[in-house]
């Protein structure tokens, strides 16, 4: 069966100005912030003429666990609920990609994503041709990932990820694919027309409808609509396997969620809203809304930026009120030298196209982020005990534990 593919290098290489507490990657420049403007060089790289071309080959970081990454891309219909954002467009649909523990040596590599999305990506960040980055290129990143690989054996937890603000689900293929190969079962969620385009199961990939009009934007009613997706998306792989043939894979009664900027309040609002979700992840994300006490009870982790998301200071005053309202096994860390990229592919696909990047090297951002965040799922949803969160590591001297 042939898989739709997409996000991740898009985005990474077009991060224009981004909001650190949205994480709105794509198009920031609508989005009214007090929040400090972080600017990535594709801001203001020359478009000229004369600009020589690059040659732009993407890599994602080979998975670290024993199980090779098995993957397959699904489409998904709420018929309960209109599209919130285009209700003229019917029903909610959703393209969401699957990635499994896998037979090492099965299956044939995986797109990145589908060339109508990398197109989606490209001209919405009005990418110059100098820089190398086409659809084809985009599209054709190493992910690690293999269509049509043979699954491990046995039921596995389930965690849902969900991206940034306008950002592909794509952008978080190397967490997914890193924690497919350490016995997980993974449901990236692209959610429909938040970013520059997901190819649905009719073969459109529609432009973002909310991106550019800042009179949609509401990051408290994005991040509640996302939790409905989510939910709906847990609902669709655990009732038989009309939604995914290898849903008997899924252990049902181990599911977690981790996201990126609002992806990560979306983790947040779908614990408050479904306690089939036993463990989330918020990686560099403001809340939206900030939990109450007593609404989140289950173990979360908050893992984001030192120059923001420490106690007390920037967006960690949100983080404050957050933290408080926690009532179950909880983590706070901040890592030195990243930025809010750091923990998606993002920057690691901006270095690769020869564009300067966080303090933190990208390398070291992604295999912290995959470390810690398949730590916490070890030790919340499989009870395998992890001393790297039991306090500072002096292989990780960059992560603080707060407060």
């Amino acid at each position: 069966m042939k898989r739709n593919r997409r996000i991740s290098a898009v985005a990474v290489l077009t991060l224009a100005a981004l909001v650190t507490g949205t994480g709105a990657g794509f198009a920031a420049t609508t989005t009214p912030s007090a929040t400090p403007v972080t600017t990535h060089a594709f801001d203001t790289a020359p478009a000229t003429a004369t600009a020589p071309t690059r040659s732009f080959q993407g890599t994602l970081p080979a998975p670290t666990g024993p199980s090779a990454a098995g993957e397959d891309v699904i489409h998904l219909t709420d018929a309960s609920r209109p599209d919130p954002w285009v209700p003229s467009s019917g029903p909610r649909q959703l393209t969401v990609t699957m990635v499994y523990p896998a037979v090492p040596g099965t299956g044939t590599p995986a797109p990145y994503m589908t060339l109508a999305e990398a197109a989606g990506i490209i001209q919405r960040r009005n990418m110059p041709a100098s820089s190398g980055v086409t659809p084809e290129s985009l599209s054709s990143v190493t992910t690690h990932a293999f269509d049509g690989a043979r699954p491990q054996r046995g039921k596995h937890p389930l965690v849902v990820l969900s991206p940034a603000s306008e950002n592909p689900r794509m952008m978080l293929t190397s967490l997914a694919t890193d924690l497919a190969s350490h016995g997980y079962v993974v449901a990236l969620v692209g959610h429909t027309y938040e970013d520059s385009g997901e190819t649905l199961a009719n073969g459109q990939t529609p432009p973002c409808a909310i991106c550019d009009d800042p009179t949609r934007i509401d990051f408290d009613a994005e991040a509640v609509s996302r939790a409905r997706d989510v939910s709906f998306v847990i609902d669709q792989l655990t009732h038989g396997n009309t939604a995914w043939p290898l849903a008997h894979l899924i252990d049902k009664h181990e599911i977690g969620m981790a996201g990126h900027s609002l992806g990560g309040a979306a983790a947040a609002d779908t614990m408050i809203a479904d306690p089939r979700v036993r463990a989330g992840v918020n990686m560099d994300g403001t809340f939206h809304p900030v939990p109450m006490p007593g609404q989140i009870d289950r173990p979360f982790l908050m893992l984001g930026i030192a120059d923001s998301h420490t106690p007390g200071s920037g967006d960690g005053i949100v983080w404050d009120r957050a933290w408080a309202a926690l009532g179950g096994y909880k983590k706070w860390l901040t890592v030195t030298g990243a930025d809010h990229f750091s923990f998606s592919d993002g920057d690691l696909l901006q270095e690769q196209a020869g564009f300067p990047t966080a303090p933190l090297s990208p390398e070291r951002g992604m295999a912290i982020t995959r470390e810690y965040v398949t730590a916490f799922f070890d030790q919340t949803l499989k009870g395998i005990h992890s001393p790297l969160l039991d306090g500072p590591s002096p292989n990780n001297p960059e992560v603080l534990f707060q407060p």
